[in-house]
């Protein structure tokens, strides 16, 4: 049996109602998360439930980018997401490793790659 220890997050940002900052979809923090450094990153609605595990070679400009992009699994759900956690894990073995992990141990629901549970 292999034992994964999920890493505890490095970041994480909350989506603010009615921001008066700049903001994407209510979040106003991307500054907090590197945009050198490369880790995983878990999107959660209110109720703590898993929407979605990704990785990132950048984390900054590609969490953005599921937030802009017109071809992100999650475009149709952005307005669902209250919470980015956000750990940095350079090698990106052990992110590919992390992220289906994660994908699959927490049914993450809008992960389409990467799934073992359905």
């Amino acid at each position: 049996m292999i034992n994964i220890t999920i890493p505890t997050p490095d970041v994480s940002i909350t989506k603010q109602i009615a921001p008066k900052e700049s903001n994407i979809y209510g979040f106003t923090d991307f500054h907090l998360i590197s945009r050198e450094l490369g880790g995983i990153f878990m999107f959660y609605n209110n109720k703590e439930e898993l929407l979605f595990v990704g990785k990132a070679r950048k984390l900054r400009p590609r969490i953005k980018k599921h937030f802009e992009d017109t071809v992100s699994v999650i475009k149709k759900h952005r307005e669902e997401v209250t919470r980015i956690d956000i750990c940095v894990v350079e090698d990106p073995v052990h992110r590919e490793i992390y992220e289906t992990y994660i994908i699959n141990e927490f049914k993450a629901k809008y992960n389409e790659d990467k799934v073992f549970f359905r």
